[in-house]
């Protein structure tokens, strides 16, 4: 039971997720499963996974807002129940009055303690129930003498996890294919972009709304070309030095690193990242530093431990860096296998080395200057 029409739902999910990636959340909107078995997102932030069922009232009825509450609690529960995570129940609407957000809160309250709920409003407001999504409440603007409502901010984040992978497709013609894993071709519009990048045609239609807005790509009588490349891939790199969780370990075996190094990126679903992908990409320039493995989640299958690794003892080196990717799908989807391991592809490696501490501005600008000086703009 859902009143709103097709175009109300796609602007309230779009709003949701930028509102969630404002606040520091890593958005899926693609989220794994059958289509009619799977959550509207898939929202993550540090410890909290969150599996989002969204519907939307466009009039913000009470009696409509809550009944569509309902629905939506019991099916993201089931959802959560089904990946593991916690269920987040959203119902968007027009205008949010006081007394819609206050019975919102009742009814969780009294109904659904253990469920997270939200609600946003088109006008801009929003409020949200449960663990970890403080600060995500926006009070109703109010309206203007005009009687129109205050408009909400801007969309969705430009280098959102999804972006960032069609970032990838788009500059896949332009790099050989063993150091990017995705599809090439040329693309006249947002529905080529998303059949070739396998991401739904709303999520391409946003992604290139935002890259014409924001002046980065031409697509005047041709196929998509991207341009101003000098302030794209600034701030790109800008957006990739969010920091992530991590495990600081040690190898069981210290003799054996590199082949026990391996076996955790190939038992479990990881990639091996940074200066060690970069050697075994061919563009590495950086030795002795401590190998980094991504991971989805910073916890292993249940019953499972890290293979092959410990956690270091305190004061304790570490031998090895297991981390949480901040944009898994563009992460994973992109990256090269190398016989039974994932190696993370050419971009991401500049991505991720380039926020490194300590002598990662040698290997950023080995490959400025090498594998990406085409693709960066930067050969004279």
């Amino acid at each position: 039971m859902n009143s709103a029409p097709p175009p109300q739902m796609a602007r309230v999910e779009e709003q949701l997720a930028a509102l969630l990636e404002e606040g520091g959340w890593s958005v899926d909107v693609e989220p794994v499963g059958p289509q009619r078995y799977r959550p509207d997102l898939v929202a993550g932030r540090g410890p909290h996974r969150y599996a989002v069922e969204l519907k939307a009232e466009p009039e913000g009825r009470p009696d409509r807002a809550l009944a569509l509450l309902s629905q939506a609690i019991l099916q993201a529960s089931r959802y959560a129940a089904d990946l593991g995570m916690r269920p987040l129940a959203v119902v968007g609407v027009g205008n949010a009055s006081p007394s819609l957000r206050r019975r919102f809160v009742d009814f969780q309250r009294d109904y659904a303690p253990d469920v997270a709920v939200g609600l946003v409003s088109e006008a801009g407001g929003s409020l949200f129930i449960g663990p970890g999504l403080d600060g995500l409440d926006r009070e109703e603007p109010k309206a203007r003498r005009s009687g129109r409502v205050a408009q909400p901010r801007k969309a969705s984040n430009l280098f959102s996890d999804l972006n960032q992978w069609m970032l990838k497709v788009l500059l896949a013609p332009e790099l050989p294919e063993r150091l990017l894993h995705a599809p090439r071709g040329e693309y006249f519009s947002g529905s080529d972009l998303a059949q070739a990048a396998g991401v739904s045609p709303m999520s391409a239609s946003r992604f290139l709304r935002r890259m014409q807005e924001e002046g980065f790509v031409d697509d005047s009588g041709g196929p998509l070309r991207l341009v101003r490349r000098g302030e794209l891939f600034r701030r790109w790199q800008s957006a990739a030095m969010r920091s992530s969780p991590e495990l600081r370990m040690s190898y069981l075996i210290p003799a054996a690193g590199p082949r026990q190094l391996h076996k955790l990126a190939s038992r479990l679903e990881a990639c091996i990242g940074l200066f060690e992908a970069a050697d075994m990409l061919g563009v590495g320039h950086v030795s002795g530093a401590v190998p980094h493995v991504y991971v989805r989640r910073l916890s292993p299958p249940r019953g499972v431990e890290w293979p092959g690794v410990v956690p270091c003892a305190p004061g304790e080196p570490p031998q090895v860096i297991i981390k949480q990717s901040n944009a898994p799908e563009s992460l994973f989807r992109g990256a090269i296998r190398a016989g039974d391991v994932l190696v993370a592809d050419v971009l991401q490696v500049w991505l991720d080395v380039s926020a490194h501490p300590s002598r990662g501005a040698e290997q950023e600008q080995l490959l400025r200057e090498g594998a990406l000086a085409d693709v960066l703009g930067e050969r004279p």
